[in-house]
């Protein structure tokens, strides 16, 4: 109900005499009842919770649910002029996820033991090729697609854009119990990969961009993703265990061994996130992808999606993409601009291990320390806000 149609009402309401008192109390009658289809097609489109079914059949009958199409009455509940009820309106209830944050900046994190690699000091740094900033937008072309909340898909796959947008409608293929068990596995396949020090114009052309430190590496991140999901009550197990070094070939499969035996010591684990960084860089320089959050700049991330070509022995690796549909609209929704598009490619990465699987690259070798920390809490936030919603 528009506010047009209230002041209507209450105009008719304010003229009208004890004879018509039924005709105004159908009026009223009849507004309430549109105020609650409005509510009702708002829960239509929600990513809400997941209806558990015993096989895709039972999923399949339940699409149209999930589907997110809009009619022309219940599109306008999502225009930001249209009020509910004053301060309880949609904005308010999908406003940006608080962020719990006791870390400093991993720059000044002093480490008990930095390993056989630790990160270079000031002191050590050599000016190498340009620090190029950038935020990434929308992508447009072929192989790229909106999701039906939010965020985009970059398809590299032959399987159809049509086809893949139909599964995207489908809910993760697992549910988040009440328990203290651990639900959530993070790990890093790449353990070692590294960051720039701080915001400045340049990279240092001596450093590969790998240290032993935890408090520089990938484990950094993964901790504060960690922290967000033990806030919110989901447990989790972070596997800090280094897989690429010294030796760099073979990481995938030490790092599998690693997955399974946990897999096998906490059956209730139903994701798997394997947090890396990319490397984006041209013959100019290295790329620093970051967008503003809240006053705060984080570096975009990436969620890789595998795909079965036959050859990869991966059966269920459209679940996955289900998860990561799911887990992509939920990071988009709050935080406009966080992820690039999902990439859905011939890539395996140990997602056959469980349905929930997925592989994030969080910014670039030319973000900062302190970008992929806030990157790390933002993560965490809206993953524990995807997956509670899944309970």
């Amino acid at each position: 109900m528009t506010r047009h149609k209230k002041r209507r009402i209450l105009s008719v309401i304010k003229c009208c005499t004890m004879l018509i008192l039924p005709i105004t109390a159908a009026a009223v009658l009849n507004g309430a009842a549109d105020i609650g289809v409005l509510f009702q097609k708002a829960g239509n489109v929600s990513l809400g919770k997941n209806e558990q079914t015993e096989n895709r059949a039972g999923m399949q009958a339940e699409q149209s649910y999930y589907s997110m199409e809009f009619s022309e009455d219940s599109e306008d509940i999502f225009n930001e002029q249209y009020i509910i009820s004053e301060g309880y309106g949609i904005a308010e209830e999908t406003a940006d996820q608080p962020v719990v944050s006791d870390a400093v900046n991993p720059l000044n994190a002093v480490s008990e033991n930095p390993g056989p690699k630790p990160y270079p000091s000031e002191e050590e740094w050599t000016r190498g090729g340009d620090i190029i900033r950038t935020t990434y937008g929308k992508f447009s072309g072929t192989t790229y697609f909106d999701l039906e909340k939010s965020g985009q898909v970059n398809n590299k796959t032959s399987v159809p854009n049509e086809t893949l947008k139909e599964e995207s409608r489908y809910l993760p293929d697992f549910t988040i119990s009440e328990t203290s068990e651990p639900q959530v596995l993070i790990y890093h396949t790449h353990t070692t990969e590294s960051f720039e020090p701080y915001v400045r114009d340049f990279f240092d052309a001596s450093f590969n961009y790998r240290t032993t430190d935890e408090t520089k590496n990938m484990v950094m991140v993964g901790e504060e993703i960690c922290k967000q999901l033990e806030a919110q009550g989901i447990g989790v197990i972070h596997a800090k265990d280094i897989h690429d070094y010294p030796s760099y070939n073979g990481s995938y499969a030490r790092s599998r061994e690693t997955i399974t035996k946990i897999l096998e010591q906490y059956p209730t684990i139903k994701v798997v996130l394997d947090i890396h960084r990319d490397a984006i860089s041209n013959d100019n320089g290295a790329y620093q992808p970051v967008v503003d959050i809240n006053g705060k700049e984080a570096a975009q991330i990436m969620i890789i999606s595998g795909c079965d070509d036959g050859t990869l022995d991966m059966p269920n690796y459209m679940k996955n993409f289900h998860f990561a549909s799911y887990l992509q609209q939920q990071l988009e929704s709050d935080y406009p601009g966080f992820t690039r598009p999902i990439l859905f490619d011939y890539r395996k990465y140990n997602q056959d291990l469980t349905t929930g699987s997925l592989l994030i690259e969080v910014g670039s070798h030319g973000n900062t320390l302190e970008q992929v920390q806030y990157s790390g809490q933002l993560i965490g936030s809206s993953l524990a806000r995807a997956l509670n919603s899944l309970k």
